[in-house]
């Protein structure tokens, strides 16, 4: 009877916590579910079933694919920027733990990941920009051809690789850290006794004993790559940066959809598509990186 009043009282604590959760996370998806499959028009009462169609659409509309290929262009494009960059800043950051900079340097790391999103990019707007940006005034000065970077397709998707890296390069580097602290010391004093130096002490010590933190910091990273926008939309798609649209990502076609085309249905399924591709590249990520014992 104790026993079971102790499952009652903790059932009643964390019910209105649970409560709040499933209106906010679990309600939206379900509701994002259920409209992928009906003709759901804001302008139109009748709103019918008409199950696989937007699925099927999705794949012929140029746009849909277009946005598809940016995103995950970037996404993975920062994937591959951050995780080697962070690991190696984390490391040279841990190794200078002693200094009187070590709290300098760490907090000069994670600043951009704090900045506010729009207020960052207008800056890196300025720095990209094609006649008065720093950038190509450098580039002019070491005699290299000035580049319209906001203006041309490849470019453009490159600086908000550059953008979003340089965001995610603070948390990614403050995770490798906690992890290089809860290292064990007496390894590396073992490995510097029988000759290893210190590159050799971190690729063949550090990076496989922190395989759990790469794993989380990839995933984290890939589904804040996936989920871009206003970067995008910042930086490289207004009269001043890119003509057009020339960073079309996922997520402003979602807005598009919705807001501009009214098509409430058709925008919830490429949100379901979004979400299926990131479970599966979590799902691979946790298989790739999981350890020959079985835990990630």
């Amino acid at each position: 009877m104790l026993r079971r009043k102790r499952w009652l009282f903790a059932l009643m604590a964390i019910l209105p916590t649970l409560a709040i959760f499933a209106w906010v996370r679990v309600y939206p998806i379900w509701e994002t579910l259920r409209l992928s499959v009906h003709k759901w028009d804001i302008l139109s009462k009748n709103k019918p079933f008409i199950g696989m169609a937007n699925f099927q659409e999705l794949f012929r509309d140029r746009l849909f694919i277009e946005a598809l290929t940016n995103t995950a262009i970037i996404a993975f494009g920062v994937l591959l920027v951050t995780i080697p960059l962070s690991l190696v800043l984390a490391a040279l950051i841990h190794y200078r733990s002693s200094s009187r900079l070590a709290a300098f340097y760490e907090t000069s790391v994670f600043i951009p990941h704090v900045v506010s999103l729009v207020p960052a990019a207008m800056a890196w707007k300025w720095i990209f920009d094609a006649k008065l940006g720093p950038l190509n005034a450098l580039l002019t000065f070491v005699g290299i051809e000035p580049q319209a970077w906001l203006f041309d397709p490849v470019l453009s998707i490159i600086c908000v690789i550059v953008l979003c890296s340089w965001q995610a390069l603070g948390y990614a580097v403050l995770i490798y850290l906690v992890g290089f602290k809860s290292l064990p010391v007496s390894l590396y004093e073992a490995a510097k006794l029988d000759g290893a130096s210190g590159p050799q002490s971190f690729w063949f010590l550090s990076i496989p004993m922190l395989k759990p933190i790469t794993l989380y910091v990839s995933v984290v990273t890939l589904v804040s790559g996936f989920n871009v926008y206003a970067q995008a939309y910042v930086l490289a798609s207004d009269a001043q940066g890119a003509p057009g649209r020339q960073v079309r990502v996922l997520v402003l076609d979602m807005l598009e959809n919705s807001f501009r085309n009214y098509r409430v249905g058709y925008a919830a399924s490429e949100a379901v598509v979004l979400l299926l591709i990131v479970l599966l590249l979590t799902l691979v990520q946790f298989g790739l990186l999981r350890d020959k014992g079985g835990r990630a």
